[in-house]
């Protein structure tokens, strides 16, 4: 029945049952202190009566309160949080209007609109295709050419990060640590090499060639570097020796937008888009951090709001301990899989080094970090990265009354977790990224466009989760 009323006179009902409920309430008190008269004085009749309205007030506004934070404020935060995700995320489906259905019409009104949104998107997705295609068969071209030329090919920014390698130029990052685009050139090779080639180059503006010498002192490569009108410098790097199979993908990894940023600054005043993330997940012996240990890494990277295709890790760890049967069960590591695998201490340092310069990013981020703190010493590491956590972004977006674990937070974004992927630390690491791919425009539709007013917002909801920044 309730349906059928429009949502004015609903609200109206709520007025009418605080105001009704209050004067009855009123009269009931005045009436039982009238009866207390008789037994005792005046003055305790009417205080008797003024407690039992003040108290009958109050445990009535506050049901009043429940009934219109269940069935209004409450939807509509749902509705408003669905309409930014369709909106500004992407997210393909229909608005869920049964819990909306005591808001009139305002639901299929939000459906309506949302409709009309999807087909718009689509028909620009359809005019878009063409040219879509037509650039991922040059990219396809570009890319065969480049694996054909012995040469590792690395674009450089003026503020010297990474904005381009080619497959050879991974398998020769790879020396020193996962290739990463918007990583310091100076985390791969070292430093005094590079600046001693990058003055000659500035001075003559010619390509200047030079050993560029590894990072870890270890190994050394013949290559030049050749300037670019709009600064910084490509390295070409004679990739002969490196064997690489016929069948190896050899992707080309870049992003143009990099060769425009300038880092710098206080990391709260940096744009979101600006930054780049490090998604990580653990699998473990247990859930006691202080006393279990990690089995599984998993982490991929975000770059101006997207997953870089190859930049992963997806490290067995071996614990130094038989793995519990109920433990196995839930993420199916077994101690034969992390025999001879590395220990915390190898494989902690392995992610430190692939989450330089950048925030990391976890679902439920206190578990995580609480092993990776507590073997940091045995790491020689300091954990100092910022910190952003999907469950806090989840109840900034979404309300705080809202389930927020991956699952929900996937069915909401409409993303799909292969289940033979679910509890394993790659795969649930894929799973939250894509949801911070997600996030992260409807944050900045919210007007949240650097980390600092982010991190603001998430410390309003200290109660849900620690924050560790």
């Amino acid at each position: 029945m309730l349906t059928q009323l429009s949502l004015r006179l609903r609200i109206f009902l709520f007025f009418c049952l605080l105001g009704g409920g209050g004067a009855a309430i009123a009269l009931a008190a005045i009436w039982l202190g009238y009866a207390r008269v008789a037994e005792t004085s005046v003055a305790d009749g009417f205080v008797f009566a003024a407690t039992l309205t003040c108290f009958g007030i109050l445990a009535l506004t506050a049901g009043v309160w429940l009934l219109f934070d269940e069935n209004v404020a409450k939807p509509i935060e749902r509705l408003s949080a669905e309409m930014r995700a369709r909106a500004h995320a992407g997210i393909d489906r229909e608005v869920d209007t049964t819990s909306a259905r005591y808001l009139g019409d305002l639901a299929p009104a939000a459906s309506a609109v949302t409709e009309a949104l999807s087909q718009t998107a689509l028909s620009t997705a359809a005019r878009i295709a063409a040219e879509t295609e037509r650039l991922s068969a040059e990219k396809a071209q570009l890319t065969a050419l480049l694996t054909e030329i012995p040469v590792a090919t690395i674009l450089v920014n003026p503020a010297g990060q990474i904005v381009l390698y080619d497959g050879q130029a991974a398998e020769v990052l790879s020396g020193q640590g996962v290739a990463r685009l918007n990583a310091a050139i100076s985390d791969y090779f070292d430093s005094a090499s590079l600046d001693a080639a990058r003055q000659r180059m500035h001075k003559t503006g010619k390509d200047v060639s030079f050993i560029a010498k590894g990072h870890d002192g270890q190994q050394s490569y013949d290559a030049r570097m050749k300037p670019m009108d709009a600064g910084g410098y490509m390295l070409i790097i004679d990739a002969a020796h490196v064997n690489l199979a016929p069948e190896a993908a050899r992707p080309l990894v870049y992003d143009f937008d990099l060769l425009d940023q300038r880092p710098g600054g206080a990391i709260e005043d940096t744009p979101l888009r600006a930054l780049s993330y490090t998604v990580f997940d653990t699998e473990t012996t247990g859930l006691l951090p202080h006393k279990d240990d990690i089995v599984q890494i998993g982490a991929v990277r975000v770059v101006n709001g997207r997953i870089v295709p190859g930049e992963q890790i997806d490290q067995l760890v071996d614990p130094g301990r038989p793995i519990p049967p109920a433990s196995t069960r839930v993420h199916h590591v077994t101690d034969a899989m992390v025999a001879g695998k590395p220990d915390v201490a190898e494989a902690g340092r392995q992610f430190h080094k692939f989450a330089k310069g950048s925030v990391i990013v976890a679902h439920n981020a206190p578990f995580d970090m609480a092993f990776l703190h507590r073997d940091k010493a045995r790491m020689g590491v300091e954990w100092d990265n910022p910190i952003l956590d999907t469950v806090l972004l989840s109840a900034v977006l979404f309300g705080a009354s809202q389930t927020h674990t991956l699952d929900a937070l996937c069915q909401r974004l409409s993303i799909t977790i292969p289940p033979d992927l679910r509890h394993t630390a790659l795969g649930d690491a894929v799973a939250t990224a894509q949801v911070l791919v997600h996030l992260l425009p409807m944050l900045e539709a919210r007007g949240m466009t650097t980390f600092g007013e982010v991190l603001a917002e998430t410390r309003r909801h200290g109660r849900l989760l620690e924050d560790l920044n």
